[in-house]
């Protein structure tokens, strides 16, 4: 491992996170002239709104917000952009911070121009994260079609393998480096900002809705990525067990969430995120039938509201007030059925269905992976704001479970806590 040092001016702010809430605190301080270092795990930006296939309030791809983002981050020298880089320890006090920083390589570096002939000349595959495994990608790839930076990344799994010498050999531009290392740098910031985002919950950890275990149940973010142009089925919905169109889809609100065995809170974006992807079912088959199983159903403020009604008005859209109790699947169809108490009526509602999806709850991410930092933390772990400390700010759903819109406004308040600690000193 090698070492860099590295002293930026005096009052800059470090970003830790590069999805929409860490864009948008990054530009925004930015672009009122304080110099920012963005700090990014994985190999691009764009954090899970990359891998919608659609958000709120305006139905729009994820090409809508984060091209825009990306112009205004290429085209402002004061932010200095690190990908595959992950925050090692933080030490010092409000307007004056030192963050020891860990970049892993990508054995890619600038000269790259996308050609792709790194990824033909590679045979192997590897399950795609991206895509929550749902299928593969070679060992060279590029992230996703619009992924910035705009750089192909060589997996960990090929370096040191007959694959990672071709992929370097039928590179024109010397682009891949197969003897990149991994670096540390220090950089020295007046505030910090981390917008390290959410998971998905975990569905396997709730037994009795079979995810894991059954085909045909999949997570609502599994569902985002079928839904979209660029996903595992270029934006067919189908079954994973046989790629047939479902023709009877099921939702399960709060997998996971209102739960003291799993997530105690309200994740905030499930029910509306449902509603969005019944949308999605409607427009490629218009005679589906599609049930609602929920506890209460949150559609917060008016727009969301007007939204649900008019979801409401589909006859074929069922909305079922009761907790889902047990799934089981037939093994001969694939089939699953879904297993609920009616809360109005009282009676045991039994639902066959071709396809489940569940609304799992969002997990900040510090709950399972604690922050280098002297931070405080709800039960949950979602990091609490210290306001008259200051110095370290929480943004987005690293704070609370938000959805986009809410995730912006607040990253722009980030931004200007972020910038009032810096003024103070």
């Amino acid at each position: 491992m090698t070492s860099e040092n590295k002293a930026p001016a005096s009052g800059s702010i470090v970003v830790v996170g590069g999805g929409i809430s860490g864009l948008t605190t990054a530009i925004e301080a930015a672009e009122v002239g304080y110099e920012v270092y963005l700090l990014e795990k994985n190999p691009y930006l764009g954090g899970r709104v990359a891998q919608l296939n659609q958000y709120f309030p305006k139905l729009c791809p994820p090409t809508c917000g984060l091209e825009i983002n990306f112009r205004r981050i290429k085209d402002n020298p004061r932010i200095k952009v690190f990908t595959q880089a992950q925050v090692e320890k933080v030490e010092g006090t409000p307007g004056s911070y030192n963050v020891a920083v860990r970049l892993n390589p990508r054995y890619v570096n600038e000269r790259c121009t996308c050609c792709g002939e790194c990824a033909k000349a590679c045979g192997t595959e590897i399950s795609n994260e991206f895509n929550f495994g749902m299928d593969t990608h070679k060992g060279a790839h590029l992230p996703f079609e619009m992924a910035f930076p705009p750089r192909f990344v060589l997996s960990q799994q090929i370096i040191g393998t007959d694959d990672a010498q071709k992929a370097k050999a039928a590179c024109k531009y010397d682009a891949i480096d197969l003897e990149m290392q991994p670096k540390t740098m220090n950089l020295q910031a007046g505030a910090i900002v981390w917008a390290t985002g959410w998971e998905p919950y975990d569905a396997g950890r709730i037994d009795n809705l079979g995810f894991g275990q059954y085909d045909n149940i999949i997570t609502n973010m599994m569902m985002e990525r079928l839904a979209s142009p660029n996903g595992p089925t270029q934006g067919k919905i189908v079954r994973p067990s046989d790629q047939k169109a479902p023709q009877n889809i099921g939702f399960v609100q709060c997998a996971g969430s209102r739960d003291e065995n799993h997530l105690p809170y309200c994740s905030y974006i499930c029910c509306m995120a449902s509603l969005k992807q019944a949308t999605y079912l409607r427009e490629r088959y218009p005679d589906a039938n599609i049930y609602i199983f929920y506890i209460d159903l949150r559609t917060p403020g008016q727009r969301y509201e007007t939204f649900y009604k008019k979801i409401k008005e589909d006859k074929k859209v069922f909305f079922i007030k009761g907790k889902v109790a047990e799934v089981i699947e037939d093994p001969a169809t694939k089939n699953i059925t879904v297993v609920a108490e009616n809360a109005v009526t009282g009676e045991k509602i039994k639902q066959t269905v071709d396809l489940v999806v569940l609304a799992t709850g969002m997990q900040p991410t510090a709950a399972n992976t604690k922050l280098p930092a002297d931070l405080k933390y709800n039960p949950d772990g979602f990091i609490l704001n210290d306001y008259e400390k200051g110095g370290m700010f929480a943004a987005g759903c690293a704070h609370k479970p938000a959805d986009v819109v809410s995730s912006n406004q607040n990253a722009t308040g980030m931004a200007l806590k972020a910038i009032q600690t810096l003024a103070r000193k």
